[in-house]
């Protein structure tokens, strides 16, 4: 029986409507969140933590948008679960952790041209459909 970690991440918007995305080692974009830890009580906590972490920025997770594997490096599988998050701090500017190389605020329609894997474009499309 195969088993992967486990990958929490939040597609959350701005109050101008832009998701927010990091960059990583890679030069790919990709959602805010990580790993569970076995400190977490659920994924919906590891969420909250990891935004919290990484940003700054208060989030509640409101619904799970979709569940995949990704291979981000070769013979390497990570199950990601994505959520979809409000706001809850809304005058917070973002902060860079020294996790990722860059921060970035997106539109919808910027989000289909940025190198970032097929999984997480699908989830933020899904969050702007909840509306």
């Amino acid at each position: 029986m195969a088993r992967w970690p486990v990958s929490v991440k939040a597609v959350t918007l701005d109050t101008r409507d832009r998701v927010l995305l990091l960059r990583n080692e890679r030069d790919e974009w990709e959602l805010p969140g990580g790993q569970l830890d076995p400190q977490d009580a659920d994924p919906e906590a590891a969420v909250i933590r990891e935004l919290r972490e990484e940003t700054g920025w208060a989030i509640r997770p409101a619904a799970l948008l979709d569940t995949w594997l990704y291979e981000p490096l070769p013979g390497q599988r990570v199950l990601i679960l994505t959520y979809g998050c409000h706001l809850l701090t809304p005058d917070q500017v973002p902060v860079l952790s020294d996790e990722h190389r860059e921060l970035g605020l997106f539109t919808e329609g910027e989000v289909a041209g940025l190198r970032m894997p097929e999984g997480y474009k699908r989830s933020v499309a899904g969050w702007y459909r909840k509306g």
